[in-house]
C-alpha cells in the first residue's frame, strides 16, 4: 500500500484506490492522494491514465474495486449522501437544459439539494454576478455562447455552496480571451475558500492557477507536490525574445544555449539555469538582433509532464 499522511482530515483523502472494470483493463492501481482545505490542485495525465477514473468515483459516478475515499473526513462508503453534498462537480459536458433560462437552471439544481426557494433564487443572483451572467438571467440558455455555457457550469456547481470543486477540463474548446476570463471566476472561487481540483490539458493553465500537482500515469500517481518545487527542478529555463526588424537568416551561435526562429519576430530560447543570459544579449548584439522585450516561456511544466509520463504519451494528453 502507498503511504499518506495521518494528518488532520483534508478536502480530500484518498488511499490505496483501484478500479478494475470487467474487461480486466486496470484504470486505477494503489492511488493515493491527498488535497488540503483550502488549495487549488491540478489532476494532470495523458489521455487513459485514469484522471476521469478517479474524478468518478470521488463523485460517486464510479464504483470503486477498493480503496478508500474520504472528502472533508467523510467516508465515501460510510455515507455518501454526506460526501456528495460537500462535492461541486463541473463535468467537460454541458448537460443542463438548453430551454431553460440560467436563472431557473441555478434555483432548480439548488432545489434538488434541498434549499428552500427564495434562499436558492438569492444564490442564483449571487453566482450569475460573479459569473457575469447577470445580463443574461432570463435568456434561453442555448443563446449563450461557449464560455458563458461554461460559466454557467461553474456556477451551477457552485449553487450548494460546496466545499469541493472539481472541475474536469472546463475550458476544453474556448478561446483564450474566455478561458482567462475563467481563470478570474476561479480564483474568486477558490479565494473565498472552496478547495478546487482542476483536471485540464492546457498546461499553461495548471501553471497559472494551481498550487500542487499530481500527475498520473497508467493508473498511478507518478510525481506530485507543489508545482514551484517541481518546476525548480528543471535545470533549463525557456525565454521568448520579441525582436525589432526582420528575423535573421543567421542566428548566432551560442555554446550552450538554443535558439529558435519562432515567427518572423519572435526568437525562443533554451538554456541551462546556471548560464549567464548576458552572455545571449551579447552574442544577439554582435549579430545586429536588438531586443524589444523578454518574458519567460509557459510551457515549463510540460516539460516536466513530458518527462514524467514520455514523450509520446505527453503528445497526446497534452494536446489542445
Amino acid at each position: 500500500m502507498t503511504e499518506c499522511s495521518a494528518d488532520p482530515a483534508p478536502a480530500l483523502e484518498i488511499t490505496d484506490l483501484r478500479k478494475v472494470y470487467a474487461s480486466g483493463v486496470k484504470a486505477l492501481d494503489g492511488v493515493c492522494l491527498r488535497v488540503e482545505h483550502g488549495d487549488f490542485f491540478a489532476l494532470l495525465g495523458p489521455n487513459g491514465a485514469g484522471k476521469s477514473t478517479l474524478i468518478g468515483i470521488v463523485s460517486s459516478l464510479v464504483n470503486k474495486t477498493s480503496g478508500q475515499v474520504r472528502v472533508c473526513g467523510i467516508d465515501l462508503d460510510a455515507d455518501r449522501s454526506a460526501c456528495m453534498r460537500q462535492i461541486g462537480l463541473v463535468p467537460q459536458e454541458i448537460n443542463f437544459n438548453m430551454f431553460e433560462q440560467p436563472r431557473d437552471i441555478l434555483g432548480n439544481y439548488a432545489g434538488f439539494y434541498g434549499v428552500p426557494r427564495i434562499e436558492a433564487m438569492q444564490r442564483a443572483e449571487q453566482e450569475l454576478a460573479r459569473a457575469q451572467l447577470t445580463e443574461k438571467a432570463h435568456a434561453i440558455s442555448r443563446t449563450l455562447s461557449g464560455g458563458m455555457k461554461r460559466r454557467l457550469m461553474i456556477a451551477r456547481a457552485m449553487m450548494t455552496r460546496p466545499r469541493l470543486l472539481i472541475l474536469d477540463e472546463p475550458t476544453a474548446g474556448v478561446d483564450i480571451e474566455i478561458r482567462r476570463g475563467m481563470w478570474k471566476t476561479l480564483r474568486e472561487v477558490n479565494a473565498a475558500g472552496t478547495t478546487v481540483i482542476l483536471t485540464t490539458h492546457y498546461l499553461e493553465e495548471a501553471e497559472n492557477l494551481c498550487r500542487n500537482l499530481a500527475i498520473i500515469d497508467h493508473g498511478r500517481i507518478v510525481e506530485r507536490g507543489p508545482i514551484k518545487s517541481l518546476l525548480a527542478r528543471l535545470d533549463v529555463e525557456g525565454f521568448l525574445f520579441d525582436i525589432d526588424g526582420d528575423m535573421p537568416a543567421q542566428l548566432p551561435c551560442i555554446e550552450g544555449a538554443c535558439l529558435q526562429a519562432l515567427d518572423a519576430h519572435t526568437l525562443g530560447l533554451d538554456m541551462p539555469r546556471a548560464m549567464d543570459l548576458n552572455r545571449v544579449f551579447a552574442a544577439l548584439n554582435a549579430s545586429g538582433i536588438r531586443v524589444r522585450s523578454m518574458r519567460t516561456k509557459s510551457n515549463r511544466l510540460e516539460e516536466l509532464f513530458v518527462r514524467l509520463t514520455g514523450e509520446g504519451a505527453a503528445a497526446q494528453g497534452a494536446s489542445a
